[in-house]
């Protein structure tokens, strides 16, 4: 076995439309998400699994060697090509190298090309000159990307063979599976039964599936490298095209764009970056998220103005910005092209928030957006403001005191939004303290288009303190006027309230107050996977995410670990320790490598959705999370490097 990474680790390789390859260093499946094709009908969403895996094998002089292995209940795993894997890499795409019994090795590569509903697979051997064949034999799912297939007389094995290209279509209302190689295709359909998927069963879902085996490609290695492509109908355009050719221009096309994005955060930022109508969104994570307003916003910041994309920050909130509806964008879309979803209080203010830090950017780099571009932009944050402040849905309403109110029964508004049968875990109903960041923020940057925000801002800042600050404590409430009642408050010990100490552009209480939430926060909250969501000595804490739906969303919010929220937090504590020369350095030690440490753990260069609370805070989630990946990546090329650059010059000067 690869001695590189675990063995259960995940890469990723996206195709830009919200599509992907993914799976496990191992080879051995352990999600329903892992598969070869897995496409995208009306991008970024209506995604199918179409080809979930395959079987590969060399024969020699009669001898058959697995280049595969799967997991069958009950907890089988069959063959043993996985014990003959050597060495792997994820770099420039994923790469995994055999050793067979007879010293020859076999390296085989997954190329996922930007924009095409495609994956090229390549096998080439290498040490022994004897006559060698290879066998693949693709297991189709020919599903919905959430579901699960089972062994039906409705499934078609029907191939249709020409050339170079084999079609099948199992499902009439799904896409059409297209592989093209340069083997033979012997059709020989069959039913491969009983996979299982070990994520899945941790999950408490269901984690057995059945997967549709139509035939067999045949290679020889002595004619050179074996190629096999699968696609979606119609993206292989000039069907008669050279597939080596094909595929050179891929990899070439490849191996320049990836080189060109940068650093390998970069690298990783970009596959969250994905197609939507004729612009361009934030898919929240991978395998199972589509694109959420929330997620959109905060991980734009690091995705897209970090890296200087800020082409592709116009072009998402140019998208985002016709979604506003009652002053409200909305909090996300649905996978299967429902209506979208409009339950959210903070995501119209992080657009707000979003779009100022865009406007900035393009002010630094002397790029100023066109008018009718600022002028829409303008016209969607108004919306929003006039929105909020008159009152729009779910009680959100600005109150006498200038600061915001939201919240009813039933409904899940703030970024901690776990509901189990219909009940609201952390229901937050009242003024949540990071909500009042984020309008104050938001009027903040209103002010640049009406002198009215700046005014209700001024009021805003002046109630906040005075209605959050508990001396008693030394740290903000979580959520005042609990429930819509004047002078309840909930002082559970949260993470929301590093918004307001400087996690945005502006700290909202006295730099002395600041310090002392930020000490306690570090001293009960703080893990080197993130901060968790609840103090663990509180009664609701819980400190493991495991078990089925239930149990887990029960924990979401309530001690698990998030690890974008490190951003917010090393952004306050910088200013807290403003006067330190040698913050930045600190701060990367202690609070940013346990991160990058992090990249090649769960999902390979990425940064998980969450981590357990307790120790040793083992990730969970989705490991592949937009807004996880964009913090980090902020701090590293923005934060911290901004800091360390004003050190020098002061030293300097």
């Amino acid at each position: 076995m690869s001695p590189e990474f675990r063995p259960d680790a995940e890469w990723l390789e996206p195709d830009g439309l919200g599509g992907f390859a993914s799976g496990t260093v191992s080879g051995i499946r352990s999600r329903r998400y892992h598969a070869l094709l897995l496409a995208a009908r009306t991008p970024p969403t209506g995604r199918v699994a179409l080809v979930s895996g395959l079987e590969a094998s060399v024969e020699i002089e009669g001898q058959v060697f697995a280049l595969s292995s799967q997991r069958y209940l009950p907890d089988v795993v069959h063959p043993d090509g996985a014990w003959r894997l050597v060495s792997f890499t994820p770099d420039p795409w994923p790469q995994w190298m055999y050793r067979l019994d007879d010293g020859s090795f076999v390296d085989f590569e997954l190329l996922v090309p930007q924009g095409i509903a495609a994956v090229a697979l390549a096998w080439r051997r290498r040490g022994v000159a004897n006559p060698a064949k290879l066998l693949v034999r693709p297991l189709l799912s020919v599903r919905d990307a959430h579901s699960l297939q089972h062994e039906n007389p409705d499934f078609q094995f029907d191939a249709v063979v020409e050339r170079d290209r084999v079609v099948w279509q199992p499902d009439p209302l799904l896409p059409a599976v297209v592989a093209r190689s340069n083997g033979v295709y012997q059709h020989s359909p069959d039913w491969y039964r009983q996979f299982q998927y070990t994520e899945e069963e941790a999950r408490g879902l269901d984690h057995v599936e059945d997967l549709g085996a139509p035939g067999v490609f045949h290679f020889d290695f002595t004619r050179g490298e074996a190629l096999l492509v699968f696609a979606t109908p119609g993206s292989l355009a000039e069907k008669d095209a050279d597939l080596a050719l094909r595929i050179a221009g891929w990899r070439a096309g490849e191996r320049r764009r990836r080189a060109a994005l940068g650093s390998s955060l970069a690298r990783a930022a970009d596959a969250y970056l994905v197609k939507r109508g004729g612009g361009r969104t934030i898919l929240a994570g991978y395998p199972w998220f589509t694109d959420w307003g929330r997620d959109t916003f905060i991980a734009l910041r690091g995705l897209c103005l970090a890296t200087g994309r800020l082409a592709d920050a116009s072009a998402i909130l140019g998208e985002w910005a016709g979604t506003v509806s009652e002053g409200m964008v909305p909090n996300r879309f649905t996978d299967n092209g429902d209506a979208p979803e409009f339950n959210s209080v903070d995501a119209s203010l992080w657009f707000v928030i979003a779009v100022d830090a865009y406007l900035a950017a393009c002010s630094r780099a002397g790029q100023p957006p066109p008018a009718d571009e600022g002028a829409r932009l303008a016209n969607a944050v108004n919306q929003i403001l006039e929105g909020y402040a008159s009152g729009t849905r779910h009680g959100i309403h600005m109150s006498s005191d200038a600061l915001l109110a939201c919240g009813e029964p039933g409904v899940q508004l703030t970024w901690m939004d776990a509901c189990v049968d219909g009940r609201v875990i952390t229901p937050r109903i009242g003024k949540p303290v990071e909500v009042q960041a984020l309008w104050i923020h938001a009027l903040h940057a209103g002010a640049n288009f009406s002198a009215r925000w700046g005014r209700i801002e001024a009021r805003a800042r002046e109630t906040f303190p005075v209605r959050f600050w508990d001396d008693a404590l030394g740290y903000l409430r979580d959520v005042v006027d609990v429930d819509h009642v004047a002078g309840a408050v909930d002082d559970s010990l949260r993470p929301n309230q590093i918004f307001a100490l400087g996690g945005l552009a502006m700290t909202l209480i006295d730099p002395e107050r600041c310090r002392r939430a930020l000490e306690v926060i570090e001293a009960r909250l703080w893990t080197p996977m993130g901060l968790r969501t609840l103090d663990p000595a509180h009664p609701d804490y819980h400190g493991r995410y495991e078990g089925d739906v239930a149990e887990r969303d029960a924990a979401y919010h309530q001690g698990t670990v998030w690890p974008w929220l490190t951003g917010a937090f090393v952004e306050a504590w910088l200013r807290a320790h403003d006067a330190d020369p040698g913050a930045a350095s600190e701060a990367h030690e202690r609070f940013v490598a346990p991160l990058l440490a992090h990249l090649d753990q769960a999902g390979i260069g990425h940064v998980s959705e969450i981590a357990d609370g307790d120790a040793p805070h083992t990730p969970r989630g989705a490991p592949f999370q937009a807004w996880s990946v964009a913090e980090l990546l902020r701090l590293e090329t923005e934060v911290l490097a901004g800091r360390a650059k004003n050190v020098m010059e002061g030293v300097r000067e």
